[in-house]
């Protein structure tokens, strides 16, 4: 049962029951829709209470509905908000802990609103790419004024409710409760001292408008453009509130309803919904129930105090757990700790870090020169040398000193994490931990699963993950994982076009306009090229037949290692991250054109952001296939996390659907026919080859 329905004397109390947030999906729409009518049509009932069982009133749609014929079959949610308003009984909205987005529109629909301390009110349509699409944006402006209704709308972000209960005029709460424990109690003598209340009163029927009228919103409109960048539903937002000032309310309402139509076809609104069910399809592991029993994670070791160590033990401070830190000498760990002081004083200075909050995290934080010193940890984090031998002398070390059950991670980005496993006699307790860097400030956490790691340590990590709040991807073991593994062939690319007539600048240029953060040869340089130059040496011993342009090796070979050395496939001034184009390094690509003998041709944008893309999809669907990565979507939320796709494309995989995947095969089986590039790593992947001729889409 989705909505129960109970009377307490003369109060009926229709309470929806639809966990973990009481979406508002067709069966529980429904369960509120006949408890509506057994209220109407009992004689003993005066009044009418709607609230929320357990952790929430109501937080909108119902997600597994998404797209569905369920999402709009009757009573859809406009209609049963007018049932409400329809009802002769007065109705109370019992709000608390969560209401957001249908559920803050279906209590908007209510005659009266009761809240408790604490409940998180917001409008979050726009982090979907949409609008409100059940009144929202023509009632909360005549409840809150327009001003504030309209930054709730446009930001989505959630406001306290005792925050908007301070607002001078505003008619959100009739009344709030004195505690959250408190709510039904007073919700119900609220409902009966306004049980002969007539008429009825409506928010629909309240006035909305704003002083400076089109001067406003055009203001408004300026400003959102400037950050909604790709994406249009925030200013079609500001459209939507402007019409609640100059329409007639039913006009408002079906103004309102024909933006959000048409917002919810556009491929915006669709990636940042995939991106949506995407985060929370990554957190479920398919044969890791979620009743899985945990360890306890209390205190944590991290190994290496490095940039990579020092933003890994940064994550565990910020959440409140104790790190120990170490390293083999007194300099590097006094370094490390400079390191993490300076980033947290940084953020003290900006005003995102309160004096206590930085003193509390650094008292968390002690270091050694000693294995001996970390035995009692519950995690431990390698962040070593990127090399074999390294890890395999740090694990020995950590199997002999750390206790039964400790977790054993390595934070490497691409080594086999089995042989890593096999240094120890407690394989079942070792799993990858791959944190992108900066490690403080990026979300992505590719979760390694060796072929003996426990059920019970993944379980664990997945949870550690969410608290300290980074996205965590489960991935098989190969060479490069998920994220590593598909950016070596995007790199290939990046190369070869090189080869054939591009400049570094033109290939940057073309995938930025796409939308990525940084296009392959800027990243090169903020990442090191000397990284990359290490793994290409060792997959020449380990792939001898894999093609590569050399002209990453010989900007190696000049020292040209990126931003750290002033000087990487572009040029640097000390202290600066302006990326200034290099005519040593387009002399160089030249030069070695003209040693392989091939003529430059024009390449354009479009063929420059399709090798690029096109070789993550092709490499991604084999990812899938092999069995490394569980779903697509998968895919998706690496990139989007971690390697700075466009949002508003969501990610190589939902891209390659929109696009369709026949087209994408099309321009594969042409890149096959280019002299210069691999053709055979554009044989489509067998999984995308097979989607393709069924019609079908990754997602």
């Amino acid at each position: 049962m989705t909505a129960e329905y109970k009377v307490h004397g003369d109060v009926a109390v229709i309470t929806m029951n639809n966990p973990p947030v009481n979406g508002l999906g067709y069966a529980t729409r429904v369960g509120i829709t006949d408890g509506l009518s057994k209220a109407i049509a009992d004689p003993a009932v005066k009044s009418i209470v709607i609230t929320g069982a357990g952790k929430a009133f109501s937080g909108g749609a119902d997600i597994k509905e998404f797209g569905s014929p369920k999402a709009t079959a009757e009573p859809n949610l406009l209609s049963v908000i007018l049932a409400l308003e329809a009802s002769p009984k007065p109705i109370v909205a019992a709000m608390h802990s969560v209401a957001m987005g249908g559920g803050l529109e279906l209590a908007l629909g209510c005659h009266y609103r009761i809240a408790a301390p604490g409940t998180n009110i917001a409008l979050p349509e726009v982090k979907l790419g949409l609008i409100p699409g059940a009144g929202g944006t023509m009632r909360l402006p005549r409840v809150l004024g327009v001003e504030t209704a309209l930054n709730m709308i446009v930001s989505g972000e959630p406001v306290k409710s005792e925050l908007l209960a301070q607002q001078p005029g505003q008619k959100l709460f009739d009344k709030m409760a004195s505690s959250p424990e408190a709510l039904a109690e007073e919700a119900l003598a609220y409902a009966r001292s306004v049980a002969d209340a007539r008429p009825l009163p409506l928010v629909r029927n309240l006035p909305s408008s704003h002083p400076l009228g089109d001067a406003y919103f055009q203001f408004a409109r300026n400003m959102v453009k400037g950050m909604s960048k790709n994406f249009p539903a925030p200013e079609k937002c500001v459209d939507a509130v402007e019409a609640s000032t100059q329409k007639k309310f039913d006009d408002g309402m079906a103004y309102e309803r024909e933006i959000f139509t048409a917002l919810m076809f556009t491929p915006e609104s669709r990636a940042l919904r995939h991106l949506f069910v995407a985060e929370r399809a990554a957190s479920k592991i398919p044969d890791v129930p979620e009743d899985t029993p945990q360890r306890e994670i209390k205190t944590v070791a991290v190994i290496g105090a490095g940039t990579m160590g020092g933003g890994i033990a940064m994550n565990f401070l910020n959440a409140g757990i104790p790190v120990k830190m170490l390293e083999m000498k007194q300099e590097a760990l006094d370094r490390g700790l400079a390191t993490i002081r300076k980033n947290y004083e940084s953020q003290l200075k900006k005003g995102k870090l309160k004096q206590d909050k930085y003193d509390q995290r650094m008292a968390l934080l002690t270091t050694t020169l000693d294995y001996n010193d970390l035995k009692d940890a519950d995690l431990v984090i390698e962040a070593v040398f990127e090399e074999m031998g390294v890890k395999q002398k740090v694990f020995e070390k950590l199997d002999e000193v750390m206790k039964p059950g400790a977790i054993l991670a390595s934070n490497t980005s691409t080594l086999d994490v089995d042989k890593i496993a096999s240094f120890t006699k407690r394989p079942q307790d070792v799993v990858g931990l791959h944190f992108f860097s900066p490690a403080n400030v990026m979300r992505l956490l590719e979760v390694v699963r060796g072929a003996k790691t426990g059920k019970d340590v993944m379980a664990t990590v997945m949870s550690v993950a969410k608290k300290i709040k980074k996205t965590a991807v489960v991935s098989g073991v190969c060479d490069g994982f998920i994220g590593n593994r598909m950016i070596e062939q995007y790199s290939r690319q990046a190369g070869f076009l090189l080869d054939e007539g591009a400049t570094p600048q033109q290939v940057d240029r073309a995938i930025e306009k796409f939308g990525f953060a940084m296009g392959p040869f800027r990243m090169g340089d903020l990442a090191g090229n000397d990284i990359g130059w290490a793994i290409r040496k060792r997959r020449a011993l380990e792939r001898p037949n894999m093609l590569y342009s050399r002209t990453a090796d010989k900007l190696c070979e000049l020292g040209r290692f990126g931003q750290k050395t002033g000087a990487g496939w572009y040029d640097y001034q000390a202290g600066k991250r302006d990326a200034i184009p290099s005519e040593l390094v387009n002399k160089m690509i030249e030069d070695h054109r003209k040693e392989l003998g091939i003529t430059p041709r024009k390449i354009s944008d479009e063929e420059i952001v399709q090798r690029l893309v096109f070789s993550l999809v092709n490499e991604g669907a084999h990812i899938v296939e092999d069995g490394i990565a569980s779903r697509a979507s998968d895919i998706d939320m690496v990139y989007l996390t971690g390697y700075g796709f466009p949002m508003h494309r969501g990610g190589p995989m939902l891209y390659a659907d929109q696009v369709g995947l026949f087209n994408v095969v099309q321009a594969m089986k042409r890149f096959q026919q280019n002299p210069r590039d691999d053709a055979s790593f554009w044989e489509p992947a067998p999984l995308l080859a097979r989607l393709a001729a069924e019609g079908k889409s990754f997602s």
